[in-house]
């Protein structure tokens, strides 16, 4: 998923934040969308970058009601 993907994803569900998680479905922690924000609007931002990248890993971002 692109960090464009997830804030898009964020904004249709209308959440702060998303909770992170492994390959097993374990939560690692969170993300939210002023992070992403500060991401997308740095000089080294691409729209190919992916959230694995800005978070430094595998991972699968879950919607939260906020």
């Amino acid at each position: 998923m692109t960090v464009e993907v997830a804030l898009s994803v964020m904004a249709g569900a209308r959440v702060e934040y998303l909770l992170v998680c492994d390959g097993d479905d374990e939560c690692t922690g969170s993300v939210t969308q002023t992070e992403l924000a500060v991401h997308r609007d740095s000089s080294m931002y691409t729209d190919r970058i992916r959230l694995r990248d800005v978070l430094g890993g595998p991972s699968r971002l879950v919607p939260v009601c906020g």
